[in-house]
């Protein structure tokens, strides 16, 4: 029977192809980074003040619980990256997720839609922006002297890679990140939609073209020994083929979500498949955690608990080091083994 691939696999698949015939399995000892990055909405179709509240108090109340009954190799306990949307800002919400932040359990970082409104105004909400979450909060760090953040494009559409052009409208957009202080990008990977990225499993930095969409297709691998350099670095989770669970294979995305919760054999595949730099696997998994089936899921019905028994329990099985770690400390954790160092 002839295998049906998931829709617009022609952008990835080629890439998927290369990678699986080079990766070798990291031996025992080797470390594993495991980071959540949630494109954390609470206004997700644009519920009632009250509606959004709940949603927030709800990770407020559960998530610490969790996080303090798991701990990695290091005896830390999980860490979760909020990426907050920039048009949902409400001063009581990030001030929760800062107190979340330094109780020890989570981050935040910067998520954004934004739909052909052009350069200046895409500028101003993002400087605006981070200028709010580090002096009004205490979020973010500073590198260099100047603000550093993560970054999530809503809709996926990053660098106008949408065909139709909507939700970004920017072909600079790479440039203007670089420009506003972006440390790397979590966006990928998207799956079947066709704002997928040709480079798969790989951290890279690209260069943009500011006069073309999609600059972040092809780029330069960070290797031990050659971390090398550009305008962005792309930070993407693993994608593949699951093949165990039913007769058509499924994609694999690193999302962690109501009607695809974790189990052993998805934390296999998040091992082989996830970008790796040296003895060093990165694995950025992803969520829309303020929507009320994942809530359910993950925090009330013990999903985000497996989770955290799968990936200990596999790591062990390999011989691993795990370690859970913010977006931030991941970069931190790829230019150390860039540099052939601890993080």
């Amino acid at each position: 029977m002839p295998v049906t691939l998931p829709r617009n696999a022609q952008l990835w698949f080629p890439g998927y192809v290369r990678n699986r015939l080079a990766s070798r399995r990291v031996p025992g000892g080797g470390r594993v980074w495991v980071a959540i990055a949630d494109h954390w909405e609470p206004y997700w179709l644009h519920p009632s003040d009250d509606v959004a509240a709940a949603r927030v108090a709800t990770w407020v109340k559960h998530w610490p619980e969790i996080a303090k009954r798991h701990t990695d190799s290091t005896g830390r306990p999980p860490q979760y990256t909020f990426y907050y949307p920039q048009e949902e800002y409400r001063p009581q919400f990030l001030d929760s997720l800062a107190e979340m932040k330094r109780a020890g359990v989570a981050d935040v970082d910067v998520h954004i839609h934004h739909d052909g409104e052009g350069q200046q105004n895409f500028v101003d909400r993002m400087s605006g922006f981070i200028e709010t979450l580090v002096t009004r909060h205490g979020l973010l760090r500073s590198s260099n002297g100047r603000p550093v953040f993560g970054f999530i494009h809503g809709n996926w559409a990053l660098d106008n890679s949408r065909p139709d052009g909507r939700w970004c409208g920017l072909n600079n957009e790479i440039t203007l990140l670089r420009e506003l202080g972006c440390y790397a990008d979590f966006t990928m990977p998207s799956g079947n939609s066709p704002t997928q990225s040709r480079t798969v499993n790989t951290i890279y930095w690209v260069t943009d073209d500011p006069l073309r969409p999609r600059s972040y297709d092809r780029g330069v691998a960070v290797k031990p020994g050659v971390p090398g350099a550009g305008d962005l670095l792309m930070i993407p989770g693993p994608l593949g083929l699951r093949w165990a669970e039913r007769l058509t294979p499924r994609l694999e995305t690193g999302e962690l979500a109501s009607y695809d919760l974790p189990t052993a054999y998805r934390v296999e595949r998040w091992l082989d498949l996830a970008p790796r730099v040296g003895g060093d696997i990165f694995v950025k998994l992803f969520t829309h955690g303020a929507q009320e089936r994942h809530i359910t899921a993950l925090l009330l019905e013990g999903g985000l608990e497996r989770l955290f028994h799968l990936l200990s329990a596999g790591c062990r099985r390999r011989g691993y080091r795990l370690h859970y770690v913010s977006t931030w400390e991941m970069r931190r954790a790829v230019d150390a083994a860039a540099r052939g160092g601890a993080a």
